[in-house]
């Protein structure tokens, strides 16, 4: 038994991970559905902002059905392809909510300007839970890039 960096060669390194990589598919699959919940909840009422084309409802609940979508396939998963997923819907959400607070962007076809330069606790709510996604993803990424096969 030698070691190396501080991974043991026999394999046990990546047993010791084990624990570690679970806690983070959970806490990144609970960050992805708080978020998903708030974006449904709130879904309604961005909806008739612009209750023709896509509207900003739709868009919630599309980020939403993602979002949950991307959860379950770290919990099922926990592969490198999964965390990347959870790190880009987390990057996307999280960039979307802090540009609409500070930037007026101008409706793109059918989807609306969605600019509204308050935070609340919901939006605040939902960003720490997606930035905090965001970084765990990338953890648990690395994490995994790293261990052995």
């Amino acid at each position: 038994m030698t070691l190396r960096g501080t991974a043991l060669s026999d394999g046990r390194h990546s047993a010791d991970r084990r624990p570690v990589m679970l806690v983070l598919r959970i806490l990144i699959a609970v960050s992805l559905v708080v978020s998903a919940v708030i974006h449904f909840q709130l879904a309604a009422g961005f909806q008739q902002a612009a209750p023709a084309g896509i509207g900003g409802g739709n868009l919630f609940r599309i980020q939403g059905a993602v979002a949950v979508l991307a959860a379950l396939y770290v919990l099922v998963r926990g592969t490198q392809p999964s965390f990347l997923l959870a790190a880009g819907v987390a990057l996307a959400s999280l960039v979307a909510v802090i540009a609409y607070r500070y930037i007026q962007i101008p409706a793109i076809g059918p989807i609306p300007s969605m600019y509204e330069p308050v935070w609340y606790t919901a939006k605040t709510i939902t960003a720490v839970a997606e930035g905090l996604a965001l970084i765990l993803a990338l953890a648990a990424y690395t994490l995994h890039r790293k261990s052995p096969r």
